[in-house]
């Protein structure tokens, strides 16, 4: 039986795994080479790899981009044809023949035995598989959600940071700042989540006119009322209502700290400035997870030097 062909899909997906596989040879390759004390060759080596990464990661954008234009072409063409021979022959007479063909066919081949079948159909799956493993990564390269990761993970490894992936469940801006707080080389305070919640809502309850002006109702676009007021920083203090740069303002004045907050299209907003301290630094993504935003936290780059193969 004549092996199934690869599709072109199929062999784009094979030629980026084999580049990708070369790049982190190359990688590995310049860790060995060199010594973990040299600090300087280190971070310079850091940068390096953040641009062989990316420089990879676009070629391979552009390489899909120009296959899903190069493909939709194509499809147009054979959808064209189709229509021009609907047009010029008989759809009848045009089935009719095919149908004959296929019987002539089917008298000369040979019987099919199970176990060829059998292999036929583990072809077919695996044939599938690829299939289905292409698409993905052709998803996840032209999705928001991988241009949004690789744009932080250049900003941040020029300050020789990484994301440090925070749970999504409502709470991640308070849980990122407790793992900032949690850090800091000399902790001028340290507070739990619910603490957190519990100092911003108090906060905001004992200076309502410094955020009044921000809150609306959205049916009626009024300004809320002090009942409203009060619901709002009760959720604040008891539920996972997501927090904002409202709470965070209330935070810096809480903890009498400075917040840089980092985003991928947007330069950095930076608050509570007239504190002349450490900033606590959190990662604001717009394409985290299906719910859309969320925050991280940052933690110091890895040592590509004792990092473990990826």
């Amino acid at each position: 039986m004549a092996e199934i062909e690869e599709t072109p899909e199929e062999h784009l997906a094979k030629q980026h795994r084999k580049e990708k596989k070369d790049m982190q040879a190359k990688i590995q390759s310049m860790k060995n080479a060199i010594p973990k004390n040299d600090k300087k060759r280190r971070k310079q080596m850091t940068e390096e790899i953040a641009k062989i990464e990316a420089d990879l990661n676009n070629k391979h954008e552009e390489e899909l981009s120009q296959f899903k234009s190069s493909t939709d072409t194509k499809v147009e063409e054979v959808l064209n044809g189709v229509e021009t021979m609907k047009m010029e022959g008989g759809k009848e007479a045009e089935a009719a023949e095919e149908e004959e063909e296929d019987e002539e066919e089917e008298a000369t081949q040979p019987r099919v035995t199970k176990a060829q079948k059998r292999r036929d159909k583990k072809a077919a799956q695996e044939k599938e598989r690829e299939s289905r493993i292409a698409e993905a990564e052709v998803l996840n390269l032209q999705g928001v959600r991988h241009q949004e990761g690789l744009k932080l993970a250049q900003k941040l490894a020029t300050k020789q940071l990484q994301i440090k992936e925070i749970s999504s469940d409502g709470h991640c801006m308070y849980r990122a700042i407790e793992d900032q707080l949690a850090q800091r080389t000399k902790p001028e305070i340290t507070m739990s989540m619910k603490e957190l919640r519990s100092r911003t809502a108090e906060f905001m309850r004992g200076h309502a006119d410094d955020f009044l002006p921000f809150l609306t109702n959205s049916n009626t676009g009024d300004m809320y009322t002090t009942d409203e007021f009060e619901k709002y920083c009760s959720d604040v203090e008891h539920t996972a209502a997501w927090g904002g740069q409202l709470e965070l303002r209330a935070l810096t004045q809480v903890l009498l700290l400075p917040m840089e907050v980092i985003q991928a299209d947007s330069p950095p907003i930076k608050i509570g400035e007239e504190f002349d301290s450490e900033p606590v630094t959190l990662i604001y993504m717009r394409h985290a997870y299906g719910l859309g935003e969320h925050y991280n936290s940052v933690e110091q780059l890895k040592d590509p030097a004792n990092a473990e193969d990826s």
